[in-house]
């Protein structure tokens, strides 16, 4: 054979063995979805017997398969359907933690139609926990999911739910209007046990408002259908309503009688509901029977004994016999009794083990999101605090007040770098921190740093001194944000344990390659120094000299952590010597790339040259749920000659901007109701044009890909500065018209 024919063989045997492999793989994924399917199925068998344990261990080996076949809306749809399970049994928080699972698989893969479901089970749970405003948020976002998917007929359920929790808020006037949809709706799909429902639950609220006459014709309409399709739940609240009807109006016998038929049907129900769910009652029956069965048989044989020898002989190996069958039939049913004990301590012992792997997952969570949440909490009061700062600073206060609202200012910003230190120091450690290299004049930036801190020194009688190598390049391509925080802190930590004294910044040349420079940093100061022993832990989190030194010169003890966390992945080196009483000297070496690049002066007012006549046509939607933030955000647009609207929920935004036209729009992230990303998601549905920018005070590096998967141009992290965000919009509304007018 050729080697061109065996070439020829090798690839057809190498291509029939890929397609026999994608077959098989094929017929696998529809066998496991075909199991998948059978479990699930299986599962609303059990709980129409009542039987919800077995109908969970269904579902549980469904939700194997599904991820199994990474099939993420039958995972989102099981979470819920376990989530009912735990509510029917009332362990409401095991329901809540299985429906916040089906959600976040929802959300992520745009399941809106099964989320609408979702949301109405997290209202009804809630409902169950009292925690009635929630529940109302709940379905409000089941609501909006159920008409962006068309789901007319399910919104007639989720109105009656909504209702029930804005009657047990005492808002009956708005519960009044959901009803009256529902109802309509429940007429319209032909819907009569929520229609029945609705009725009764319109009587409540009338009857709250004093209403009594229209409560008594909606509560025995609602009473005639429940009886018509023998819907006992809601008889049961009919009767519960009329007499309470009855007793406002003084007829009392008619009260009574309702009174007393809405006990009767009300025992009946829990004494139904008990017998469906009392297994073990069942077993002591059966095991009654067969003791009956035995005695029985026992007795029937004693008879025999009075005849023949050989009936005697027979009687009493039939006796044995059945002895034996008895004595082993007791043992099976013992055994049967003690298996299925054992398999109840052992899904009891499951559960435990279930919930504790829950426990232990939400405290990986919540150190993992604990930051983000502290960032969120903290920074939107902040971006009150400096926004409102800096309008007061620029609106000419009285000389007297100028002090105070510099001092205001300053404790802000102290309290941002405080945080943003804590959430610098998380994503070092998280490896999340990224190098961001730029062209930068090297020798500028050390003197903008110490130009900085000067005020500082001048307060504890510090004197400053540059010393940069004459040998060495100015102008470098690195990442010069993070080498201006290596020197802030350094030289910050100095002037902090230096009195009457002097700091030296030296900078210089070790050795170089072509462009590529070794460069020495050393910061040495004549303060207090620090200890043999201290210096071992120096560089750890939230390490001081002592706890005297700390509250003498308070801070954080971040810093140092984080000049080594940054300088480790600037591929450097730091080195420390100190005595004490004679001083302290920090030096690094970092590797450097020399550029021959143009630097060029950045803008600091970029509407300042606008056309008025220009920014007028341009329109902003700000979407924002804090009012102060709202009053904020507003002022610094108007101050740039810029328009906006004003919402604050996500449902009203994606409303705007199918009814409106807006060039971009400033969306906040946390929401009541549907959040921004949820938001978002929906608009880039029917708008993929709109500029859409995340104006949020969460951490935005563990956020990004759910941010770009939402559909979001550019993130706006809060509190910004200024000059940032008008250049971000400046860039968007001018820079591209520029841009598209050179081009033409």
């Amino acid at each position: 054979m050729s080697q061109v024919k065996q070439y020829i063989l090798a690839f057809l045997l190498l291509y029939g063995a890929c397609v026999f492999a994608q077959e098989s793989e094929e017929k696998n994924i529809k066998a496991l979805s075909q199991t998948l399917k059978f479990h699930v199925e299986q599962s609303e068998l059990d709980i129409e017997r009542s039987q919800f344990f077995i109908a969970e261990e269904n579902l549980q080996k469904a939700l194997g398969f599904a991820k199994e076949i990474n099939d993420k809306k039958s995972e989102g749809n099981i979470h819920t359907r376990i989530a009912k399970i735990h509510f029917t049994l009332g362990k409401y928080d095991r329901a809540l933690s299985s429906v916040n699972k089906a959600l976040e698989i929802q959300r992520l893969s745009n399941d809106y139609a099964n989320q609408a479901e979702t949301y109405n089970v997290r209202g009804l749970i809630y409902a169950k926990k009292n925690e009635h405003k929630i529940a109302w948020e709940s379905y409000k976002s089941s609501k909006t999911y159920s008409g962006f998917v068309g789901l007319e007929e399910y919104v007639a359920e989720v109105l009656l739910n909504s209702s029930v929790s804005l009657i047990a808020m005492k808002d009956y006037k708005e519960a009044i209007q959901d009803l009256e949809r529902s109802i309509a709706l429940s007429k319209k799909y032909d819907i009569k046990d929520t229609e029945s429902s609705a009725l009764i639950n319109t009587a409540k609220a009338l009857f709250y408002l004093g209403n009594y006459d229209r409560a008594l014709l909606k509560a025995k309409a609602g009473l005639e259908l429940a009886e018509e399709i023998k819907y006992q739940a809601a008889k049961n609240e009919a009767y519960l309503i009329l007499s309470d009807i009855y007793q406002s109006t003084e007829e009392f016998s008619l009260a009574n009688e309702y009174l007393k038929a809405h006990i009767n049907l009300r025992d009946s129900i829990y004494a139904l509901k008990s017998a469906n769910l009392d297994a073990e009652s069942k077993l002591q029956y059966a095991e009654s029977d067969r003791e009956k069965l035995v005695a029985k048989q026992a007795e029937d044989l004693a008879k025999l004994k009075k005849e023949s020898n050989l009936t005697q002989l027979i009687s009493l190996l039939s006796i044995a016999l059945i002895t034996i069958l008895s004595l082993l039939t007791l043992s099976l049913y013992k055994n049967n009794n003690i298996r299925t004990r054992t398999n109840n301590m052992l899904y009891k012992k499951n559960e435990d083990l279930m919930i504790a792997k829950e426990r232990a997952e939400l405290a990986s969570k919540t150190k993992a999101n604990f930051l983000s949440t502290v960032t969120h909490e903290l920074r939107t009061p902040l971006y009150a605090v400096t926004g409102l700062t800096n309008m007061l600073l620029d609106e000419d206060p009285k000389p007297n007040q100028v002090n105070h609202l510099k001092s205001l200012k300053f404790s802000g910003e102290y309290l941002l770098a405080f945080i943003n230190d804590i959430l610098q120091l998380n994503k070092i450690e998280a490896e999340k921190v990224n190098i961001e290299p730029e062209v930068f004049n090297l020798k500028q930036k050390i003197e903008n740093v110490l130009a900085a801190l000067r005020n500082s020194a001048a307060d504890n009688q510090v004197k400053l001194h540059l010393e940069y190598d004459k040998n060495l390049p100015e102008v470098y391509n690195a990442d010069q944000v993070k080498i201006s925080q290596i020197l802030m802190n350094l030289i910050g930590n100095s002037i902090k344990f230096t009195k009457d004294g002097d700091i030296w910044v030296r900078v210089n040349r070790i050795n170089s390659d072509g462009d590529n420079y070794n460069v020495k940093f050393e910061v040495e100061d004549n303060g207090i120094g620090i200890s043999k022993e201290k210096q071992e832990h120096l560089f750890e989190s939230f390490s001081q000299g002592s706890i005297q030194i700390n509250r003498k010169y308070g801070g954080t003890g971040l810093g140092l952590s984080i000049v080594k966390g940054l300088i480790d992945i600037l591929k450097g080196r730091i080195y420390l010597n100190s005595e004490l009483n004679k001083g302290t000297s920090f030096y690094f070496e970092l590797p450097l790339l020399h550029s021959h690049e143009e630097i060029k002066e950045k803008k600091t007012s970029y509407f300042k040259d606008v056309n008025e006549i220009e920014l007028s046509s341009i329109k902003i939607l700000v979407v924002e749920d804090n009012k102060i933030n709202q009053m904020i955000t507003k002022k610094i647009l108007n101050k740039m000659k810029l328009n906006c609207d004003l919402v604050d929920n996500g449902e009203d935004a994606v409303d705007k901007v199918k009814t409106e036209h807006y060039d971009v729009v400033l969306m906040d992230i946390h929401m009541p109701g549907i959040s921004g990303i949820e938001a978002t998601k929906m608009i880039r549905i029917f708008d993929k044009e709109i500029t859409i920018f995340a104006l949020t005070a969460v951490t935005i590096e563990d956020k990004m890909q759910e941010f770009d998967e939402a559909g979001f141009d550019d993130i706006i992290s809060k509190p910004f500065k200024q000059e940032d965000f008008e250049k971000k919009l400046f860039n968007e509304l001018i820079g591209k018209e520029k841009k598209a007018v050179v081009k033409t």
